[in-house]
């Protein structure tokens, strides 16, 4: 590798983060420690992947007051879990923390990087991080922000991550150096907040030395990666109450939905709307749509409600819940849209599907 040390390029990194560092509460005080709490770090680091610090500080300080260690949600149940994680998305971590912290509270911390890295969820960089801030290993934690710092310092063409095993051993002695939880945590913070996929490159304390900010490359550095256009479709979500129960779909066990409630989502090419008789015994109320938005697909949403005057033997994986317990139940943002709407008036749609029509596609075959 003809890069320059690491401990010599680094070195204006830990004034610079001393003087700007975020107070977050997971954070601690003194630096050049280990953690009093390592078991915020996970819970942070969890929390933190593919999701923005800001949006992370009101989960984290809610779900410390209702878990505040390892054994208060080693006995938590799923709907409580997923209840205390419901709109932060990407529910699989929540899975994996409880996972994570359920060996632990058996079996205690690990006591090295690769027992941390065997814990469920964690994998190299997370293990890495929590190793880091939590017990001061010198272990590199290369995320994305730290990927594109230290490609735009070192001026490396192409996907950094191709070269994520140099790139760990070049930073170790760095980590040693200046204190293994202060330098990982100025390297994220510094692409966090200054070496982003634009750059203020004014503000960065690295500037006089990065080899893309010199040679006026820092657009290209890295390249943008290319992603796949989102798939499209259109949907009703629909929630139908009888007997003071709404219907919903079970929490699955496993998939990006696993262990969320979610009301029935109709196909609209399958139940296209149609004129119907507002004057039957099912009147249907609708309110405006919106575009739901995930990474791999937009779903344009059109929400409806429908009353009926008794409950029918459900499809598979359906399920009559009492509608009061609708609030205690963890639903994904979509789905807790419909909830809240509920509370608002709605209007009477002029097309919408037949109401015979949504009660076959819930109900058993031989309804």
């Amino acid at each position: 590798m003809p890069w320059p040390p690491a401990s010599t390029l680094l070195a204006p990194l830990s004034p610079w983060f001393e003087a700007v560092r975020r107070d977050l509460p997971w954070r601690a005080g003194d630096l050049d420690a280990a953690h009093p709490d390592p078991y915020a770090v996970l819970v942070s680091e969890l929390m933190l992947q593919q999701t923005q610090v800001a949006t992370v500080i009101p989960y984290f300080t809610r779900w410390m007051e209702r878990f505040p260690n390892p054994g208060a949600l080693a006995e938590a149940d799923e709907d409580t879990l997923h209840k205390a994680w419901e709109g932060l998305g990407y529910y699989r971590r929540a899975r994996f923390l409880k996972a994570a912290v359920d060996s632990i509270a058996a079996e205690g911390w690990p006591g090295d990087l690769e027992g941390l890295a065997r814990l469920p969820g964690l994998g190299p960089y997370t293990a890495a991080a929590v190793g880091a801030i939590a017990f001061q290993w010198p272990a590199p934690a290369l995320d994305g922000n730290a990927f594109r710092v230290l490609a735009r310092l070192l001026v490396i063409e192409g996907d950094p991550k191709a070269r994520a095993a140099d790139l760990r051993a070049w930073l170790a002695p760095a980590l040693e150096a200046h204190g293994p939880s202060r330098l990982t945590q100025a390297l994220m913070e510094l692409g966090a907040t200054v070496c982003t996929p634009t750059p203020a490159c004014s503000r960065c304390p690295l500037a006089d030395r990065c080899g893309a900010h010199v040679t006026n490359r820092t657009a290209e550095i890295p390249p943008v990666a290319k992603r796949a256009k989102p798939k499209a479709s259109c949907l009703w979500l629909l929630a139908m109450e009888a007997e003071g129960h709404v219907l919903l779909h079970a929490p699955a066990d496993k998939g990006l939905l696993a262990g969320l409630w979610r009301w029935p989502a109709l196909d609209v090419e399958t139940l296209p709307p149609a004129r119907f008789s507002l004057q039957g015994t099912h009147p249907i109320t609708f309110w405006p749509g919106w575009t739901q938005v995930y990474t791999h697909r937009r779903e344009h949403v059109s929400p409806l409600y429908l009353r009926l005057e008794a409950r029918f033997e459900t499809a598979k994986g359906l399920r009559w819940i009492p509608r009061a317990e609708l609030p205690n139940l963890p639903l994904g943002k979509r789905d807790q849209r419909l909830r809240d709407l509920l509370a608002t008036p709605g209007q009477t749609p002029l097309v919408a599907p037949d109401p015979a029509t949504l009660i076959r596609a819930c109900a058993a075959p031989s309804a």
